[in-house]
C-alpha cells in the first residue's frame, strides 16, 4: 500500500451567517470575507503540514487546483509544488491535478510540470482534471466543451513532453504554430499521470487506455466500488491485468487516541467539509452538457444524496470519511481495501476548520500506528463481493 498526504488548503474562517445566507463557498461567495493576514498564515501553515508529512513517512504529498472558492485556496497548484520541491527530498510531489480543461494555454502546464520535474529531481506526479462546473463559469468557458477541451489539452501536453522535434498543433480548441518544449521532463517518457473519476464511463476508458492511475472522489463505498470495477473492466477489455497500485482511494481521515475523543473532535471538521466546504448546487457542479447523457443517467440513478443532506453518522457508515482510534481506523481502512481493491490511499488529514495541533496529532497517530498495519495491503484484488447495482 502507498500512502499520500493530500491537501485542499481550505479557508475555514467563514462568517457566522454562512449557513443561512450563502448558498456556496464557491464562485459567488464574496472575496471580502477573505482576511489577508489569516490567509497569509494559512498558506505557510499548510506548506508546513505537507513538508511534515514527508518526515512522517508518507510516500506522496499532494496538492490540487480550485478557483474562486473558500473550499480550496490553490488556484495554482504548481506554485505550491514548486515551494515544496526544494524543501523535501523523498516523497513524490503530486499535483492532483491541473485543471487543463479550463486552461487557455495547456502548453504552459507542460512547461511548468517539466520544470517541477527537474526541481524535484524526478519526483513530480502530474494529475489532470477537467475542472468543476463552477470553474468553467468562472473562466467564461462553455462547460459542454469540457470533455473535448480536456482531451485535446491532454494530447497536446503528452506530445509536447515526448516529441524530439518541433511540431505544429491545430485543433478545434487550441492552436500553436510552434511546439518545442524546453526543458523536457526528467522522467521518461513523462511524469506519471493520475486522473480522478466520478462515474464517467468516458473517464474510466480514457484512464485505462493510457495506463494512468484512477482516483476516486468522495462518495459512498458501493458507488466507489462501481467506479473502480468500471475502470478495472476497461483495463481487462484491453487484454491487460488491473494493477491495484493504479487504483487510488481518496478519503478524509481523523485519528485520535480513542474512538470517543476522535468523534468528539472530528465530527465538527467532517461536517465543515461536507456541509460547508462542499455546499454546492447540482447545476453549479454538473451544468447541462458537462457530462454525457449516459454518465449523467448513471449519476442520477446512483441514489447518492447531496453532501449537505448526509449526516455525520451516514458519512462514516457510507465510507465518505474514516474517524476513530488507531485500531478502529486501521480496521475500517482494511475493510474498505478488501471491498474496493485499491493500492493507494490518498488521505485528507487537514480537514475543514481543524486546528494545526489536531492535524499533526492525527498525522502522527496514523503514520505511527495505522500505516504499519496497512502497508502490506494493496496487492490483492478486491473481495468477491458482488458489485452494487
Amino acid at each position: 500500500m502507498k500512502f499520500v498526504f493530500f491537501h485542499l488548503m481550505p479557508y475555514p474562517y467563514l462568517p457566522d451567517d454562512f449557513d443561512e445566507n450563502h448558498p456556496s463557498p464557491s464562485l459567488t461567495f464574496p472575496s471580502k470575507y477573505f482576511d489577508r493576514e489569516l490567509g497569509n498564515r494559512l498558506y505557510h501553515r499548510y506548506l508546513d503540514e505537507l513538508e511534515y508529512a514527508e518526515t512522517l513517512g508518507f510516500d506522496g504529498i499532494a496538492v490540487n487546483e480550485h478557483h474562486q472558492s473558500a473550499y480550496g485556496l490553490m488556484p495554482s497548484p504548481n506554485i505550491m509544488a514548486a515551494a515544496l520541491a526544494r524543501r523535501t527530498e523523498r516523497a513524490k510531489i503530486m499535483v492532483l491535478g491541473n485543471a487543463i480543461g479550463v486552461r487557455g494555454n495547456p502548453l504552459r502546464v507542460a512547461e511548468e510540470i517539466a520544470m517541477l520535474d527537474h526541481l524535484s529531481n524526478g519526483r513530480i506526479v502530474s494529475g489532470f482534471v477537467r475542472g468543476i462546473g463552477w470553474e468553467y463559469f468562472a473562466h467564461g468557458i462553455n462547460p459542454t466543451r469540457s470533455r473535448e477541451r480536456f482531451d485535446e489539452a491532454h494530447d497536446l501536453i503528452i506530445k509536447a513532453w515526448t516529441s524530439d522535434e518541433p511540431f505544429q498543433w491545430i485543433s478545434p480548441n487550441y492552436e500553436f504554430r510552434y511546439v518545442n518544449l524546453w526543458p523536457r521532463p526528467v522522467q521518461e517518457p513523462h511524469p506519471p499521470v493520475y486522473i480522478p473519476g466520478a462515474g464517467s464511463t468516458e473517464t474510466m476508458r480514457f484512464v485505462a487506455q493510457h495506463g494512468y492511475t484512477y482516483m476516486s472522489v468522495y462518495a459512498p463505498t458501493p458507488i466507489v466500488r462501481r467506479w473502480f470495477d468500471g475502470h478495472r473492466q476497461a483495463v481487462e477489455e484491453l487484454g491487460l491485468e488491473p494493477d491495484p497500485e493504479k487504483t487510488a482511494f481518496s478519503v478524509p481521515i481523523y485519528v485520535a487516541e480513542s474512538d470517543e475523543e476522535a468523534h468528539r473532535e472530528g465530527r465538527r471538521h467532517i461536517e465543515w467539509l461536507f456541509h460547508r466546504g462542499l455546499k454546492q448546487s447540482f447545476p453549479q457542479v454538473y451544468p447541462p452538457g458537462y457530462m454525457s447523457p449516459g454518465s449523467m443517467r448513471g449519476l442520477l440513478m446512483s441514489g447518492m444524496k447531496p453532501y449537505t443532506e448526509t449526516s455525520y453518522e451516514e458519512l462514516l457508515a457510507g465510507g465518505y470519511a474514516v474517524v476513530g482510534s488507531p485500531d478502529t481506523v486501521a480496521a475500517r481502512l482494511s475493510e474498505l481495501q478488501r471491498e474496493l481493491g485499491f493500492g493507494q490511499l490518498i488521505g485528507l488529514f487537514s480537514i475543514g476548520d481543524i486546528s494545526p495541533e489536531e492535524t499533526r496529532r492525527s498525522m502522527e497517530l496514523f503514520t505511527g500506528k495505522v500505516m504499519p498495519a496497512l502497508r502490506p495491503l494493496g496487492l490483492a484484488s478486491p473481495s468477491a463481493a458482488p458489485t452494487a447495482s
